[in-house]
């Protein structure tokens, strides 16, 4: 009996220095990685497994695989590679999160024992970057779209002799140029913002006049706020002073305050005020607009994106200037922030880092 018992002892000895070999192994790849045996119980594991697939279940290893996922074609994979050694992959989407994973699962011999390695390559990251994409570049090519054919078909109009009509042809003309300022407006956002992200762009932060700032920038707008009878008023005290680069707050200004005219409603008014609070310049910019409701704020940062995609384009713009707004904060070690109320408007307020005396 002690002989049995011997040969027991030191069987589950090796197993465990096989276990503990291969956990060692495993503990340097970035994968997250799992072997089974032929129970179907899970052998090893590594950090990046644990973290991945244990949640409430604790430690991973002695458990059955159906115990930590459940996907038919997963455990169809392993089986595969247990039973007639073939070598899998598959992909793996978790319920219940957005994590997704290429599995590359193939026959795994250990201690004379069959079993079956499977490999967890997270693509989750990917998926997103592809969906980013794809949204873009259908965003761009309809934003593009657009302007072109409507310039395409008026063009086809003179060609066709509405050039010789001396009543419509400078008409038709104004509204070929009207789109071609669009598609460019549209191509220098694009370029600007794609510098911004890819750290092309740099500030330099210096002391500024805010005020002079917003005077500045309700002067490029007037005619705008003049023809929607939008009153523009500033709040902002004459000796106020940030540290920011101006011409990029004037760029963020002019961004936002432009927005505000736009959407508001007629004979509103659009307000810039100025606060200190914790230990940060808040500059906001107040309209009197329809407000935007709660499933869009958290959006409406993003690039492209509309909370009334129809309104928008009838309007006017890219679709990027909050985007840039965003970025050009971020740069200044600030950031951007939106509270809007339904039927009464929305305030945007960038916050900078204060001068250091």
């Amino acid at each position: 009996m002690s002989f049995l018992k011997s040969i027991f002892l030191k069987k589950h000895a090796e197993t465990d220095q096989t276990r503990t070999t291969l956990n060692e192994l495993f503990k340097t790849m970035r994968e997250s990685v799992i072997v089974i045996g032929e129970d179907t119980r899970i052998f090893a594991s590594n950090p990046a497994a644990y973290d991945a697939f244990a949640r409430s279940n604790g430690a991973l290893e002695n458990k059955r695989l159906s115990e930590i996922i459940r996907d038919l074609n997963l455990h169809e994979a392993f089986r595969k590679a247990l039973e007639e050694e073939k070598v899998s992959d598959v992909e793996l989407a978790m319920v219940g999160t957005d994590k997704k994973y290429d599995v590359r699962i193939a026959p795994f011999a250990f201690d004379e024992k069959r079993g079956a390695i499977g490999i967890f390559y997270d693509i989750s990251q990917i998926e997103r970057l592809e969906n980013v994409r794809q949204e873009f570049l259908s965003n761009i090519s309809h934003e593009l779209r657009t302007p072109l054919t409507s310039i395409l078909a008026f063009v086809e109009t003179l060609e066709d002799g509405a050039i010789d009509d001396v009543e419509n042809n400078l008409r038709f003309l104004n509204v070929i140029r009207r789109n071609a300022e669009r598609m460019h407006h549209l191509i220098n956002d694009i370029l600007e913002l794609s510098s911004i992200e890819s750290g092309k762009i740099t500030i330099e932060p210096k002391k500024s006049n805010l005020s002079n700032l917003v005077e500045e920038v309700f002067m490029n707008l007037s005619n705008k706020a003049a023809e929607k009878r939008v009153k523009l008023i500033s709040e902002v005290s004459n000796e106020t002073i940030v540290f920011a680069d101006a011409g990029r707050l004037e760029q963020m200004l002019t961004n936002l305050i432009d927005n505000a005219v736009k959407f508001n409603r007629e004979g509103g008014s659009v307000s810039i005020s100025h606060a200190t609070e914790g230990g940060n310049d808040l500059i906001s910019v107040t309209d009197t607009g329809e407000g935007i409701s709660g499933e869009h704020l958290q959006r409406i940062f993003e690039r492209f994106y509309r909370t009334d995609r129809a309104r928008s384009r009838d309007i006017g713009g890219t679709g990027l200037g909050l985007a840039i707004v965003k970025h050009l904060a971020r740069l200044h070690g600030g950031e951007i922030s939106v509270t809007s109320t339904i039927g009464k408007g929305s305030t945007f307020s960038i916050e900078l880092p204060k001068i250091s005396d």
